[in-house]
Order: C-alpha cells, then sequence, then structure tokens
C-alpha cells in the first residue's frame, strides 16, 4: 500500500442494510479476514522542546518510533505498556489527530496522512475516541441530550431536532442508560454512568472504528467489568473494529483479539491473545505478565524484577531501547543493533536479537 494507492470501496458483507433497535443501519459482524480497516506504516511522532536558558539547542521527545501495526475489521487490537510508553500519542495518530512526523496511516485504503482539515471532515464521524476519563471528557453545561444531538446534526444523521431526540433516547438504552435521564448533566450521573454516556457519544455518529484510551481504569473494580462488556456487546452489534488501549492485562486478555506490546515508543512484541499470554516471547511482555496475580493461592506470583528505570524518551538508549534493564541483553549486539520485529510463529512477532 502506498500513498498515492486509490481509495478502495467499503466492503458491505452480507447483512448489510438491515436496522437495528435504534433505527440505524448496520451490518453484520465482519470476520478479521474480510480486511484491513486500519493500517499503520513506520508511525513516528517527535515533540519539540524547548531548551533551556543557557542552551538554544531544541530538543526532541521521541514518543513513537516506527511503529507498523493493522486492525482488522471486527477485531480489537489491545495496546499496552507502562506509562509513558506512547500508546496514547500512538491512538492519536490512528485517528489522524495528530499529523506524524513520518510514517502514513490508512483508513479503509485512504491515505490519511497528508490531508487537510476539510478532505479529513467526511472521515472524522467514522473514526472515534472514548477517553480515560470520563467527567472531563463530557461538556458540564450541556445535557446528554445536547451532547449526543449535536454530531448527529452536524454529520446530517438526523432529520430534524425531533429525530435526533429520538435516536439518542435508542442510543442511550443501548448503552444501558434510560431514555429519561437525556435530559442530566454529567454531574448527575456516577462514574459507569458517565463512561456510558462517552460510549453513546462515540457511537452517536455511526462509527467504523474506535481508540478506547484507558477506559475504565479510572472506575471502580465492580463497574469496569461492565463497561467491558457493554464494549464487547457493541462491537459485535455494530461490526466495531477497536485499538484498545490499557494497562490492565486481565482486561485486555479479556476484550482483545490480538496484543501489541510498546516499549519506550516502539513496538517490542505482536501475537494473538492466548499465544501472547501462554507464551510471551520478549523480556519486557514476559516481566510484565510475571506480575499477573493467578486464581491458585499455592502459586503466588513471582514478579520479574527490571533493573533500573525506564530511560528519558529525550534520549533513548541505543541499539535495542530495554537492552538497559533486560535480563539476558548480550554486550555488543543489544546495544548497538536495534531489533526488528519478526515472525517467529504464526502471527506471532517480536523484535528481538536473543528471543529464540
Amino acid at each position: 500500500m502506498s500513498a498515492g494507492r486509490e481509495p478502495r470501496a467499503r466492503e458491505e458483507p452480507a447483512g448489510a442494510g438491515e436496522r437495528d433497535a435504534t433505527g440505524d443501519t448496520r451490518v453484520a459482524p465482519a470476520p478479521a479476514e474480510a480486511g484491513v480497516l486500519v493500517e499503520a506504516k513506520g508511525l513516528t511522532m517527535r515533540f519539540p522542546i524547548a531548551g533551556s536558558m543557557w542552551s538554544r539547542s531544541r530538543q526532541v521527545v521521541h514518543a513513537v518510533e516506527d511503529v507498523s501495526f493493522v486492525v482488522h475489521r471486527g477485531e480489537t487490537l489491545g495496546l499496552v505498556g507502562e506509562s509513558g510508553s506512547g500508546k496514547t500519542t500512538l491512538g492519536r495518530l490512528a485517528l489522524r489527530l495528530y499529523r506524524p512526523s513520518a510514517g502514513r496511516i490508512y483508513f479503509d485504503g485512504v491515505d490519511l496522512t497528508d490531508q487537510s482539515v476539510r478532505a479529513l471532515r467526511p472521515l472524522r464521524r467514522q473514526m472515534q475516541i472514548v477517553f480515560q476519563d470520563p467527567y472531563s471528557s463530557l461538556n458540564p453545561r450541556m445535557t446528554v441530550l445536547a451532547a449526543l444531538r449535536e454530531p448527529m446534526l452536524v454529520h446530517g444523521l438526523a432529520r430534524s431536532r425531533q429525530d435526533a431526540k429520538a435516536r439518542v433516547a435508542a442510543l442511550l438504552e443501548r448503552v444501558g442508560l434510560r431514555a429519561d435521564q437525556m435530559d442530566r448533566y454529567p454531574h448527575e450521573f456516577s462514574g459507569g454512568q458517565r463512561q456510558r454516556v462517552g460510549i453513546a457519544r462515540a457511537l452517536a455518529v455511526e462509527p467504523r472504528f474506535i481508540v478506547t484510551d484507558e477506559p475504565v481504569s479510572a472506575l471502580d473494580v465492580s463497574i469496569q467489568a461492565q463497561i467491558i462488556n457493554l464494549l464487547a456487546d457493541l462491537r459485535e452489534q455494530l461490526a466495531l473494529s477497536y485499538l484498545f488501549i490499557a494497562h490492565d492485562l486481565h482486561v485486555v486478555r479479556h476484550i482483545s483479539d490480538r496484543v501489541a506490546v510498546m516499549y519506550l515508543g516502539r513496538l517490542v512484541e505482536t501475537a494473538p491473545t492466548e499465544a501472547l499470554f501462554d507464551e510471551p516471547l520478549h523480556p519486557y511482555t514476559k516481566a510484565l505478565l510475571s506480575a499477573l496475580p493467578v486464581p491458585d493461592p499455592t502459586r503466588p506470583p513471582k514478579p520479574t524484577l527490571l533493573a533500573g528505570d525506564v530511560p528519558s524518551p529525550i534520549d533513548p538508549p541505543p541499539g535495542c531501547a530495554f537492552h538497559p534493564r533486560c535480563p539476558i541483553a548480550e554486550r555488543g549486539l543489544c546495544d548497538r543493533v536495534r531489533p526488528e520485529l519478526r515472525e517467529l510463529r504464526p502471527g506471532h512477532f517480536v523484535a528481538c536479537h536473543l528471543a529464540e
């Protein structure tokens, strides 16, 4: 796929054109092999920062470095990593909320990388985001009705304000709220209810791809499972594709078809979910999974303690970014040569010289 390719026509699976409970036309869930919906090639994002008053040199934060991935139609790709690894930046690049410093991003075959704001506008409603904090992502001065009705009217998805109100009512019921709650303000809802409103707002414009950025980390544990199950049900009902960003590996395992592991702005391992959890190949992934609790009191977890701290993204180490903390790193190789993602097993890619 090149920057100059022509957009592909949208592939409609069998069952397209049926109407769901909201009156919206939806398609049946598409299997992953039906095709790629989102594709990133060599995405890089560097943020310049000002030098000190004693130095005129400008430094950059290497937030994302040479990342490539795909999200298939109807698939959930989980994205995990420590805080500061670049997960959120990568999610915004996938939506083209940031213009990448290098690399390309495609949506259904259309190259979004250099598109103007005007050219992107008709595609915006097909790509949405659910934020981590449901309260700060909602306008406290707007009722739920106003917040959900506005994008419908802007994108011409409702024939009138009354039609939009009926759609909002159906949408609230779809996400587990009551239609008579549409006149309330965000502060009148609990945290879990506000996140349901945030999900409804993303769905209001009938998207095909949603980035969920830590959607349950701000919620009580008792509510997290409800939201995760809701997202999974919506994916099946509305043929959605997700890039699911999280740090809770249990949550990622529950909802994801594949998982990508990120460290210091780079992908170090990607694999089908069960393959990654059952037999991780990268030392960093092994360290992350070693700290997971197991439901067996006779087998307490034995977390792998990594040496040192995560290096600064302003001055990442040469070679493998993980080598200063890696328990199996080889001097002269890992500290000099940057490993590329390579497929060691079907669908299982790892960026490690010593993964075998």
